[in-house]
């Protein structure tokens, strides 16, 4: 399993990583969690279906972790909970064989 810091730190090192996608166990209804890099962007950092409507974005992948975004808290703080199905927009398997080895 991928802990969250290593998440993290391809966020901070812009990997591939825009479209990754999540849910909480916890969560019966399965709702996805997106989360992405823009480099084009002021603020490339970015939240989807979070405490939010429409979503939020940072100017930092630790602002995008530490926010308490997600019934109060942030991803950081339930990553226990978090079923991370892709990163990149890739099957969390594919993503790691192509992008770890």
């Amino acid at each position: 399993m991928i802990d969250c810091d290593f998440l993290q730190q391809q966020f901070e090192n812009k990997v591939p990583v825009d479209e990754t996608y999540f849910y909480f166990r916890s969560d019966s209804a399965e709702i996805e969690h997106y989360i992405g890099y823009l480099p084009e962007s002021a603020l490339p950092y970015w939240i989807g279906k979070c405490d939010i409507p429409g979503g939020c974005e940072f100017k930092s992948a630790e602002e995008l972790f530490t926010a308490p975004v997600f019934d109060g808290k942030s991803l950081q703080q339930r990553w226990s909970d978090v079923e991370l199905c892709a990163i990149g927009g890739m099957p969390v398997a594919d993503w790691v064989r192509d992008n770890i080895g």
